[in-house]
């Protein structure tokens, strides 16, 4: 990369990116820690990845196989096999498109769905344990700033699969 390609930088840039490479590993190392924890309560064979998975498929209703591949930024074989799971487990079922007959559309089943919603409950009255003494301003401000992180990374092609 080139210093044209680059923000300028100077120490305190330097040094905030490293304070927020440390705080964003920790919080991810404990993100996964709770998506197992989160994962078993839907179901105890469920794989941590496909609890976003689910919450997709609760918010859009139904999606075609691509379509949530693309909407969750993971390629299509990693989906697949995650839906495979899912529909095994109970958790979605999968039905002709009606839009094309070709097509199937996946859908969360009435298990799928209360599993799901017990689960994010439990997962909500954490969040409430853990932040229920930070003022309203900040959690709004650490959403906001999550999202435009988040945001940052939407462009971004999913990892290539498979070996060189």
């Amino acid at each position: 990369m080139t210093g044209q390609d680059s923000p300028p930088q100077n120490d305190g840039f330097e040094a905030a990116i490293d304070s927020l490479e440390q705080q964003l590993s920790t919080l991810w190392r404990r993100a996964r820690a709770n998506s197992h924890r989160v994962a078993r309560e839907v179901h105890p064979d469920m794989e941590p990845a496909a609890y976003g998975l689910l919450t997709v498929l609760q918010r859009e209703e139904s999606m075609r196989l691509t379509d949530l591949a693309a909407n969750i930024g993971v390629g299509k074989p990693s989906v697949s096999r995650q839906v495979a799971m899912l529909e095994q487990l109970g958790l979605v079922q999968k039905q002709t498109d009606p839009s094309d007959g070709r097509a199937q559309s996946i859908t969360l089943t009435e298990l799928g769905m209360r599993k799901l919603e017990s689960a994010q409950a439990a997962r909500k009255s954490a969040f409430i344990a853990r932040l229920d003494d930070w003022p309203v301003a900040d959690l709004n401000a650490l959403a906001g700033l999550l999202d435009r992180l988040n945001r940052s990374y939407r462009n971004e092609s999913p990892p290539a699969t498979g070996h060189s």
